[in-house]
């Protein structure tokens, strides 16, 4: 149950309070970053081996992100009404019984019901990618970029030791008639549920509800609905750059970081290997989110989202022109979670600046819904273009892809912004 509105804390008690939550946004974004890479790590091998062909394969990441799209505005809306504490708390609840549903169907081989199941793993994520926003909520504006990146930075640890634990999580359960590609889900819904159950305990006072009571805006009813996010976003031309570049950069992301473990199963790649490579990626997502955000501070968010496109064009050309070799694609690999990072940041943090307080709910759901959306469609996409083009015109349409984002952001003032 959210808490009570009310301006019961001072504005000297801000920082102290900063601090608590952003420990208990940290501890949980370490336990969702592992549980989230652990499953991740061999979903789409999972895919494959259920439906018999690589061109089903990309439907494992396209599943999740749609999950989380479908799953970003309710929750959103929960938040405007309870607080953070109630959305994120039931989105680590609906992934731990996502990934239940995973295991299920790749048991009984049934490749509709793990796709449902990888949806509602998808949950997981959400509550990952919203946790960003809570760590803004009480930030002043001119360290909103740290407060977000601190948060993102988290997750690298569960993240980058997940993939490497999918090996033994799949032998965990090779006595009990288990895919070992499925074993790594029951290991994550167990750590989903470690996570909601330390948010449960330690989030509180509740951000969002807290930064409400003490907005100097007048207080009217909360909006949480999609359509109040729209209109924020429409009146807005950086709230607009902000949400363009947080899609655009997921979008490319998720599009090439799916496929690449089966090109790399296809070049004699193995689980280990596989592994390796999606744990530097993820490394290159969250461990230098701290200089993302120091820069977006400092040197204004529309400079970090233009590094961004920058980082996501070039890790494209590695990857794409790789031909093969496992070291071009593990650097492309890398240089993809950094231009992720720098946009998701400076992106997340342009968007929450360039909207009045009340709106800030409705349009981070807009924001997850447009991103999740977008990088769903990009999924399935990859898997029919890497099985009838190859893994190279892949890479090519993520950097086409950046074309618009670019343009966009050369609109804009190259001051801070």
């Amino acid at each position: 149950m959210g808490d009570p509105p009310g301006g019961t804390v001072s504005a000297a008690e801000l920082p102290a309070l900063q601090r608590r939550i952003t420990i208990a946004l940290v501890i949980s974004q370490i336990l969702g970053g592992l549980g989230i890479a652990t499953g991740v790590a061999l979903a789409a091998v999972l895919a494959q081996e259920v439906s018999g062909t690589d061109a089903l394969s990309g439907l494992a990441s396209t599943a999740s992100v749609v999950g989380t799209a479908l799953l970003s505005v309710p929750l959103a809306a929960l938040m405007t009404a309870r607080g953070r504490r109630a959305g994120l708390v039931l989105a680590y609840l609906i992934g731990a019984v996502g990934a239940g549903v995973v295991v299920l169907g790749a048991v009984a081989d049934n490749f509709p019901v793990l796709l449902a199941g990888l949806a509602a793993f998808g949950a997981g994520s959400l509550a990952n990618l919203q946790a960003r926003f809570a760590a803004a909520d009480l930030a002043p504006p001119e360290r909103r970029g740290r407060a977000i990146s601190l948060v993102v930075w988290a997750t690298t640890i569960g993240a980058v030791l997940g993939p490497n634990i999918a090996a033994p999580a799949g032998d965990s359960v090779s006595g009990l008639g288990v895919p070992a590609e499925a074993g790594p889900f029951i290991w994550a819904g167990g750590v989903f549920l470690l996570a909601a159950a330390v948010l449960q305990l330690t989030l509180r006072p509740d951000p969002l509800l807290t930064a409400r009571a003490l907005a100097p805006e007048p207080a009217g009813k909360a909006d949480g609905s999609l359509r109040a996010g729209v209109r924020a976003v429409r009146e807005s031309p950086a709230a607009l750059l902000g949400l363009v570049a947080v899609t655009v950069s997921h979008t490319v992301m998720v599009s090439i970081m799916s496929m690449t473990p089966v090109a790399l199963k296809h070049h004699g790649a193995g689980i280990e290997l596989i592994g390796l490579v999606i744990s530097g990626h993820i490394a290159g997502m969250y461990a230098f989110s701290p200089v993302m955000g120091w820069l977006a501070d400092r040197y204004g968010r529309v400079r970090v989202i233009g590094l961004a496109v920058g980082l996501l064009a070039l890790a494209a050309l590695l990857a794409g022109t790789a031909d093969g070799s496992h070291t071009l694609v593990a650097a492309g690999l890398f240089v993809l979670g950094l231009g992720w990072s720098a946009g998701l940041v400076a992106g997340s943090a342009l968007l929450t600046d360039s909207v009045p307080q009340a709106a800030r709910a409705p349009v981070q759901g807009l924001s997850d819904l447009a991103m999740n959306a977008a990088a769903g469609i990009g999924g399935a996409l990859a898997g029919l273009v890497v099985s009838q083009l190859g893994y190279g015109v892949l890479n090519l349409i993520g950097a086409l892809m950046l074309l618009p984002l670019a343009a966009l952001a050369l609109r804009r003032s190259p001051g801070r912004a």
